[in-house]
């Protein structure tokens, strides 16, 4: 009997220490936020990552209203910036503008990460998306990708390449090898850096985001050469698709950006974070500031993206054993 009385106090002991956390739970979500929040791009200032970032945090922090502080921690294709997050304590105020370098591709790029990718962040939402544009130094002796092609064909290896993250290193390999050709990997830390050796003739070629490229195609101190999405671009619609330049079916890369927490966050929190992302999403002034860069928005649930996480590291897992890209 006495045995039977200890375990229904135990239980009752539980019973009530569980509804202490959820109480807890729901008192820190109601006075979230009531400091700054730090959100951290793990690209440099002036990439689509930062651009796009910095927009969002302004609009949140209006829904949320305290202010979003963005801090750039660039560095290993964002491994970096993530592993600064991933480490963070729970609290909703430390966030991460993810991309498809940290949330999908780094754990086929990397032989070890700091962090599990797969656990250590709690999905916010989905941001939006961009293609990439393929472009060389206006000095290169081509006028198509197909000529570029050729080029490369004639002289293996002696083409080079730049590439400042995942994405553009993945959509340029990805792309040699479904042409059958090989050309010279020069690393940078940065977008920006690379198109400055772009336009300087440093490097023959460079596949980046909209934000990056289209304002130096514009200004003609580069040549676009082709889009990396299935369809032409509505902002530059005279450049083919790579499929349409080299008469391929399958050859498609996009960029995508979304927002995660560190894992253990409070799901209260991360539906905040999520209602004021997608406030930010549907934006007006957002969305026609980025449709010049070929930015499509997707607002969703944290689930959703949870799932499309999955989807993609499973996608950019393909790419990278398809294009043979050895880890690092």
């Amino acid at each position: 009997m006495k045995k039977l009385q200890i375990n229904q106090l135990l239980a009752r002991l539980m019973g009530l220490c569980l509804g202490l956390s959820l109480l807890s739970s729901q008192v820190h979500a109601q006075g979230f936020p009531n400091k700054p929040i730090k959100a951290i791009v793990p690209f440099a200032a002036g990439s689509a990552t930062d651009q796009i970032g910095r927009a969002f945090a302004q609009k949140m922090s209006e829904v949320l209203g305290q202010p979003i502080v963005v801090e750039n921690k660039a560095g290993v294709n964002g491994m970096l910036g993530a592993d600064a997050v991933a480490k963070s304590v729970p609290d909703g105020y430390t966030l991460l503008i993810g991309t498809n370098s940290t949330n999908a591709a780094l754990k086929s790029l990397m032989k070890k990460l700091p962090y599990d990718q797969d656990t250590a962040f709690a999905p916010v939402g989905y941001m939006g998306s961009v293609p990439l544009i393929v472009a060389i130094n206006n000095e290169v002796p081509a006028k198509t990708l197909k000529d570029l092609v050729d080029m490369a064909k004639a002289k293996p290896t002696q083409v080079t390449f730049a590439s400042a993250s995942t994405s553009q290193l993945v959509s340029t390999e990805m792309l040699a090898s479904m042409a059958g050709i090989q050309m010279t990997h020069v690393p940078y830390k940065s977008g920006p850096a690379a198109m400055t050796d772009l336009i300087g003739g440093q490097v023959n070629l460079f596949t980046a985001d909209f934000a990056v490229m289209l304002p130096q195609v514009k200004a003609g101190k580069i040549k676009g050469l082709a889009v990396t999405s299935m369809q032409r671009s509505k902002a530059i619609p005279e450049l083919p698709t790579v499929n349409e330049a080299l008469g391929l079916k399958d050859y498609e890369l996009i960029a995508y950006f979304a927002m995660f927490a560190p894992a253990g966050t409070p799901a209260d929190i991360v539906q905040k974070l999520n209602a004021a992302l997608n406030a930010a999403a549907t934006d007006k002034a957002i969305l026609e500031r980025f449709s010049a860069l070929g930015f499509e928005t997707a607002p969703a649930s944290p689930d959703a993206l949870a799932q499309r996480s999955k989807t993609e590291t499973a996608k950019w897992a393909k790419a990278i054993r398809e294009a043979k890209i050895e880890m690092q």
